[in-house]
């Protein structure tokens, strides 16, 4: 009934979050959206333009996927849905309402090819000894990316958490304020002699970084 009513108007649930402040679930014209007071966090213009740097990998040749920052799970739907993407996925989320939301409104589930970890995606980098094959980094606060996560000694732990000819997919900074911070991981990462293509202005806004091994 709701999706046939969100045809006419849109149905918007508002949930509180200890990190994400407040969280909108809207349903429009049959599909629901996550959002933020001012972000889409999941199934409307993030996925799109997370679509689009998975466009630009070789899937085929990726084994395993760490995820940091689950939101409502959308790229988890484009991975299986679009690309076909089979394989194993670990998604780290330091928000429990968000694991939840993602669980509960759009089915995202802990199973055989996909483990949900409820972590500060920094702490778990700094522990993980897995290698990943592809690591997709969307961590924002709202539109802001925490500082932190634009530190060399963040990108450090990435580095040693990506398998030799792994891939680094980098939702980067919307914030003009943090384009030196993001200049500087670019430039770090060249220096550690990687392929480093950037994509300005996706949607408009967003800057995507793809990082492979030359």
């Amino acid at each position: 009934m709701k999706k046939l009513i969100s045809h006419i108007y849109p149905i918007t649930k508002t949930i509180i979050s200890q990190f994400s402040g407040t969280l909108e679930i809207t349903t429009k014209n049959g599909k629901k959206h996550l959002n933020t007071k001012n972000a889409n966090y999941s199934y409307g213009a993030l996925q799109m333009i997370l679509k689009f740097g998975l466009d630009k990998i070789d899937l085929k040749k990726v084994n395993s996927v760490l995820l940091l920052g689950l939101g409502g799970g959308s790229v988890i739907q484009t991975l299986r849905d679009d690309f076909k993407y089979q394989k194993h996925i670990t998604a780290v989320d330091i928000d429990p309402v968000i694991i939840d939301i993602a669980k509960t409104e759009f089915d995202i589930q802990d199973s055989k090819d996909l483990k949900i970890i409820c972590q500060d995606a920094l702490e778990y980098v700094s522990q993980n000894t897995t290698l990943f094959d592809l690591i997709i980094i969307d961590l924002f606060i709202d539109i802001k990316m925490p500082k932190q996560f634009l530190e060399l000694s963040f990108w450090e732990d990435i580095i040693k958490s990506k398998s030799s000819n792994g891939i680094i997919l980098f939702n980067g900074s919307l914030e003009k304020e943090k384009s030196k911070d993001l200049k500087k991981v670019i430039t770090f990462l060249k220096s550690k002699v990687y392929k480093v293509d950037v994509y300005n202005k996706i949607n408009n806004v967003n800057t995507i970084i793809i990082t492979q091994s030359i």
